[in-house]
């Protein structure tokens, strides 16, 4: 757009023209307003889009604050008020606001809501104003000249559209502004919890498990200085105390187990899944030893992933099958893979105990368990363990279970 723009609005076919060219240039502002992520991004588009689209000699952005109208941004060819506030009823940004409707000054001197002595040191002869947003104002966009015009109705449309794209910019960067914060804030309640988290550990490391330890050693003592002069039932009673420190030991173990692997940071990598639950299996023949069990193990596609956690996946899945297929004469084991557009889902299943799909929602949580004690050992954490480690390769988990006729766990993961 040039300064010729009045000239050109009085020859029918320049003036289509103009306005064709202007139009494009509007969307083209709309784009980038669509784009702003700040208010300062924000003014800079409108106060040269403003002069662009009417050939004004200077342009202002005005932001309502309180009671007052703040010159937040001007393009000029003179210094005008950037930076200066003035109160809503003495200036005509402020009448524009309060009336919700462009004001079109032909002589600034001729015109009672212009301070005529507020402009004389300006080069401002002629002016035209439309308001950010109609129905409740948030601001106001100032166009001038240095010489007396009519602005046409042409210019004020495309004025007030910029005016209205504007307003959804400002919106749009609010609410991401609201959202940063938002993410900011519960970036810090994270990193608070990870404190507590820590401090948890060192009490659950320390504070407790010093005590267990007494316990047992004084009971390991009490069964060899004087188990001769207990009474068998003395003796069952010292048995049920040392198994039950054991355990606690166990569940204390799992749960710093389960802490650090919140923590601990990821090694990504490319993982030979064939190789690692060949080697998972293989650390788990003590639990298998002298079982009569069938185990098939499906070529598997190769993945990106932490290998350290992966494994702990596949001994905690493959550890499960072994222990609820421990009442089945031929328990059948199976291990395998599937793959899809975008990821791959594996899979462990077995012919055990099995599970009532009711309750499925509870595996995946911490301390939750399907069978009783005395059934089946266990801490209820390593299920909670696996989904942890696959939520953070970005997968999901989960089971297809019948009581007393096998489960299946799959997990899946990004493809390779």
């Amino acid at each position: 757009m040039n300064n010729n723009t009045e000239a050109l609005l009085d020859r029918p076919q320049a003036a289509s023209d103009w306005y064709v060219e202007a139009v494009e240039h509007l969307l083209g502002t709309v784009q980038k307003l669509s784009l702003a992520r700040t208010l300062d991004d924000i003014t800079a588009i409108v106060r040269h889009a403003a002069r662009e689209l009417t050939g004004a000699d200077g342009a202002s952005f005005v932001l309502r604050d309180n009671g007052f109208c703040y010159y937040a941004d001007e393009e000029a060819i003179a210094p005008l008020w950037k930076g200066k506030r003035f109160p809503m009823e003495t200036c005509v940004s402020g009448w524009v606001m309060l009336n919700r409707q462009p004001a079109v000054i032909q002589d600034i001197y001729d015109d009672p809501r212009i301070p005529a002595s507020a402009y004389r040191p300006t080069f401002v002869k002629s002016m035209a104003m439309v308001p950010i947003r109609s129905l409740d104002p948030v601001g106001a966009i100032g166009t001038y000249w240095a010489t007396q015009r009519i602005t046409r109705p042409e210019e004020i449309r495309l004025l007030q559209a910029l005016a209205d794209s504007t307003s959804v910019a400002m919106e749009n960067v609010q609410l991401v502004a609201g959202l940063e914060q938002k993410v900011a804030e519960r970036t810090a309640r994270l990193q608070m919890l990870n404190e507590e988290l820590d401090s948890f550990s060192h009490s659950v490391s320390h504070d407790l498990r010093t005590p267990l330890r007494h316990v047992d050693g004084f009971v390991n003592l009490l069964q060899q200085l004087e188990s001769g002069r207990l009474s068998p039932k003395g003796r069952e009673y010292l048995k049920l105390i040392s198994n039950s420190t054991a355990s606690m030991g166990r569940l204390i173990e799992n749960l710093l187990e389960f802490s650090r692997m919140s923590r601990k940071e990821l090694q990504p990598g490319p993982v030979d899944m064939n190789a690692l639950v060949a080697e998972a299996w293989q650390e788990l023949e003590p639990e298998r030893h002298g079982r009569h069990l069938s185990w098939r193990a499906a070529e598997m596609p190769g993945v990106n992933g932490d290998r350290a956690m992966l494994k702990q996946v596949w001994l905690n899945l493959l550890a499960n099958a072994i222990k609820y297929t421990g009442r089945r004469e031929h328990a059948e084991i199976e291990a395998g893979a599937t793959q899809n557009q975008g990821e791959v889902e594996f899979f462990v299943k077995d012919n055990g105990a099995g599970f009532d799909m009711q309750f499925a929602g509870k595996l995946f949580g911490v301390f939750q368990r399907l069978h009783l004690k005395e059934e089946f050992d266990g801490t209820g954490i390593g299920l909670a363990n696996v989904r942890r480690i696959v939520t953070r390769h970005g997968g999901r988990i989960r089971a297809i279970g019948e009581k007393d006729h096998g489960a299946t766990f799959f997990f899946s993961l990004p493809a390779k």
